[in-house]
């Protein structure tokens, strides 16, 4: 419920604060006074844009703050969200900076648009002129039928309704992933059939390069092994060999009588042993070197191979191929298995749709239903209203498609008149008529809705005389369900308030600005009978005053 609301430079309101009752207030005032501007401020606080061309004073920030009592409404979720301090006593603020940028707070903690925006659509539903024309809108009807009904068969729908969409977006994109593969397996299985026919090994292309050196040049290697080995031993007395034993005999002859000739003696053997067990070595290794023509084409052929299938594929080493034949081999079995995978998600949206269908039929029932009590009501309000001889009718077809709201299409059916067929209401309606059918949606909707504040912005218009009355008992009866905030010219209307509030102008020395107080209940009857007559009011009016605040 809205509780306060302060508004500090703002159009032409220089500064202005105001208490709002928990029942019936009337906000009421000349045209030009300014009733508009406190909507447009409190539209702010609701997440409305701000424009700095609202600033009276250029100079100054603009600033509007409400507070609300909202106990009981179950916001704290909202709040926890979006990490905003929760109080039973919501504060919101807004303020507008002359550089144009403006800022806004719950609470003491700033929040972006958005978050005033969801918060405004669960506290106050303002209800203005054009308003009456949502009645003409599908989506609208659809909801109000849902509300009627209680939301739960939507709730359900909606939720079917999802699941079908988000099954039905997987098959497709599944499909065409199908496609595309089909598109690609011939060249997939191409690939995957060269590198798995290469049969490679991890290690095997350092060894056959190593192999490839040596077979290039197995004639050069068996040359300069042989030449070293014939160096070392060629059975003559002048290899190395045979002329380390000729040294090595003539210092056994003198080993005895030098004492450092033993240690050079041992030395000498053991360098002997060494260069004959390299002799050796060199011998085998020549024997083991066979140039074969036949294998070094093999190898060659192997190598250039691997070489290709790395250049094609951009990768560096047998690991990386390996790697990528079984990175293929996988896409192949996905691409084969995906045939089973899409009629599975078939299936799954099959069941989808049939329970989405199920749904949507319970759904278009409870919406009967609710058409049926929604005639049920209206027709005693809008007889109340001044239209004794209307006629109403909720008729549901099927829709071509099954859209967010189900797979109804409604049309409200009215004549306000005896006789004649009844036709769409945004069609027949005149805007007198469809305020006042607006205004008996929004009181039956009263012990259905859950918010705590509902404005009426000069929903009166069009209407006067007895019908006046009827619509300010109406609004009545709804402050017994909730605050009813109803700005209006009316004087029928304004008498039935609990509390009023009037908005007028006054021409300070610089400018003229915008001023709201509440009246006390002598200035009221003054003020209700000034809307009847003049200013000053008539005796008479004055008295008529009275009686229509008495009743």
């Amino acid at each position: 419920m809205l509780q306060t609301l302060h508004i500090e430079n703002y159009a032409l309101i220089r500064e202005t604060d105001i208490r709002f009752g928990d029942g019936f207030v009337a906000i009421t005032g000349e045209t030009g006074a300014g009733k508009s501007i406190l909507l447009g401020a409190l539209g702010l606080l609701l997440g409305q844009r701000a424009d700095s061309a609202v600033l009276a004073e250029k100079e100054r920030k603009c600033v509007v703050e409400a507070q609300f009592d909202i106990v009981g409404l179950g916001l704290k979720p909202l709040f926890d969200e979006s990490d905003v301090d929760y109080d039973d006593q919501l504060v919101l603020r807004r303020e507008i900076l002359p550089s144009g940028k403006s800022r806004a707070f719950a609470n003491d903690t700033p929040v972006q648009l958005p978050f005033l925006k969801s918060l405004g659509a669960r506290i106050i539903d303002i209800h203005s002129q054009h308003q009456t024309l949502t009645l003409a809108d599908s989506s609208f009807r659809l909801h109000l039928l849902d509300t009627l009904a209680s939301d739960s068969p939507a709730v359900r729908y909606q939720a079917a309704y999802r699941e079908y969409g988000s099954l039905k977006h997987q098959l497709e994109e599944l499909t065409t992933t199908e496609a595309q593969n089909r598109k690609e397996q011939d060249y997939l299985q191409f690939q995957w059939d060269e590198l798995n026919e290469a049969r490679l090994q991890a290690d095997e292309q350092e060894s056959l390069e190593q192999e490839s050196q040596l077979l290039a040049h197995a004639e050069a290697i068996r040359q300069a092994l042989a030449e070293t080995a014939s160096l070392l031993d060629d059975d003559t007395e002048q290899s190395v060999l045979s002329r380390l034993r000729q040294g090595k005999n003539a210092l056994g002859h003198i080993a005895s009588y030098h004492p450092d000739v033993e240690a050079l003696l041992q030395r000498l053997e053991s360098s002997l042993i060494e260069l004959d067990d390299i002799n050796s070595e060199l011998q085998s290794t020549v024997d083991a070197i066979a140039y074969s023509p036949d294998r070094q084409q093999q190898v060659d052929e192997r190598l250039a191979l691997i070489y290709r299938l790395e250049k094609k594929h951009g990768v560096e080493g047998i690991p990386q191929l390996i790697a990528l034949r079984d990175e293929l081999d996988a896409r192949l079995q996905s691409i084969a298995t995906l045939d089973d995978r899409i009629q599975q998600l078939m299936e799954q949206v099959d069941k989808a749709y049939t329970a989405m269908q199920a749904a949507a039929e319970a759904l278009t029932e409870s919406r009967r239903q609710a058409g049926k009590l929604l005639a049920e009501h209206l027709l005693p309000a809008l007889n109340e209203l001044g239209m004794p001889e209307a006629r109403f009718n909720v008729e549901l077809t099927p829709a071509a498609t099954y859209g967010p709201l189900g797979h109804d299409a409604v049309q409200f059916l009215f004549n306000a008149n005896r006789g004649g067929a009844m036709r769409d209401l945004a069609k027949v309606a005149s805007g007198g008529e469809l305020s006042r059918l607006m205004l008996a949606v929004k009181s039956m909707l009263t012990s259905h809705n859950l918010l705590p504040t509902i404005i009426f912005d000069e929903i009166d218009t069009g209407v006067s005389g007895d019908i006046s009355v009827a619509v300010g008992r109406m609004m009545e009866r709804m402050a017994g369900h909730m605050q009813v905030v109803a700005i209006t010219h009316l004087p029928q209307i304004a008498a039935r308030a609990s509390q009023h509030l009037k908005v007028y102008k006054e021409n300070e020395a610089d400018r003229t600005v915008s001023l709201i107080r509440e009246l006390v209940p002598s200035e009221r009857v003054t003020e209700v009978a000034t809307m009847l007559s003049s200013d000053p009011p008539t005796k008479a009016a004055l008295q008529t005053a009275k009686e229509l605040m008495a009743k």
